[in-house]
């Protein structure tokens, strides 16, 4: 199990790179205004950022993979959480965010959280989940999209952070895919519904992703993405698929101070504000 938790870091440690890489990229395409748009990735696909970044998220998903295969899934997603720490020091160094004591509190809070989750979680629960989780996963794809369509339409800040949890959502909808399929056999995967939410909850996560750091600091639209595909797949793991504890109050314990560090770099990413600039795509 602790392997999987190391790989799981360092899947945290590439996306942590990535979110400023694809800030970078995102910023340097002009806001289309509400609403999410998808030619915003087409001009992305312009951008050598966004496919360094790109490459960082493949490597950090194909850890998560590794580690969902042998390690609870709360504990995996917390582990990813260690992604917003990078973030908000890489954001320090590359955009100029400024990250004061509380923040720097938050940094040390979600580490020992993790250090706590990975001495008191248990082991990974047998079920893959019946047929009926896999179509609601399937069908949450769907309320994901028609989410991310609205919270596009609000205020610009607000539209940031909404999509920044809604990314979060969709990437906890991928890792769970991860978990239950059956890699076994072609047939298996052909007519598993969990095999297509891997790239149609991927590519919304995406691009809310990718809108969101248009419209919000790296850090806030990363702490948002954070939570939500923290707390949303973990709880499924516990609750449905037999996801154990060795000791539940310590577990949770750290659970909560490393999404309270989460939330407290949200915090930071809303009231500091990046200060590169990057040369717009024409």
């Amino acid at each position: 199990m602790w392997w999987g938790v190391l790989v799981a870091l360092v899947g945290a440690v590439c996306s942590g790179n990535a979110a400023v890489m694809q800030a970078l990229a995102a910023r340097a395409v002009p806001d289309a205004g509400r609403g999410v748009h998808v030619h915003l990735l087409f001009h992305l696909v312009r951008q050598w950022r966004f496919w360094v970044g790109l490459g960082l998220d493949l490597a950090s998903f194909a850890a998560t993979f590794a580690a969902l295969r042998v390690s609870p899934v709360f504990l995996v997603q917390a582990a990813t959480s260690a992604n917003l720490a990078v973030t908000a020091l890489v954001a320090r160094r590359v955009l100029g965010t400024h990250l004061g004591r509380a923040e720097k509190v938050a940094v040390v809070a979600v580490c020992a959280g993790l250090v706590l989750l990975g001495l008191f979680s248990g082991r990974q629960g047998p079920s893959h989940g019946d047929t009926l989780l896999h179509v609601l996963m399937l069908v949450a794809v769907g309320v994901l999209a028609v989410a991310g369509v609205v919270a596009g339409r609000l205020p610009r800040h607000t539209a940031g952070a909404a999509l920044g949890l809604l990314a979060g959502c969709g990437f906890g909808l991928t890792s769970l895919a991860s978990r239950v399929i059956d890699p076994s056999s072609v047939g298996a995967l052909a007519t598993d519904p969990a095999t297509y939410v891997l790239p149609t909850a991927g590519f919304l996560a995406f691009l809310f992703y990718a809108t969101a750091l248009q419209r919000e600091s790296v850090t806030a639209a990363t702490a948002g993405t954070v939570v939500g595909q923290t707390l949303f797949p973990g709880l499924i793991g516990l609750l449905v698929l037999g996801d154990q504890v060795s000791s539940g109050a310590l577990a949770l314990v750290g659970f909560v101070v490393t999404i309270v560090g989460a939330l407290t770099l949200a915090r930071f990413g809303d009231v500091s504000e990046d200060t590169a600039t990057v040369e717009p795509v024409r």
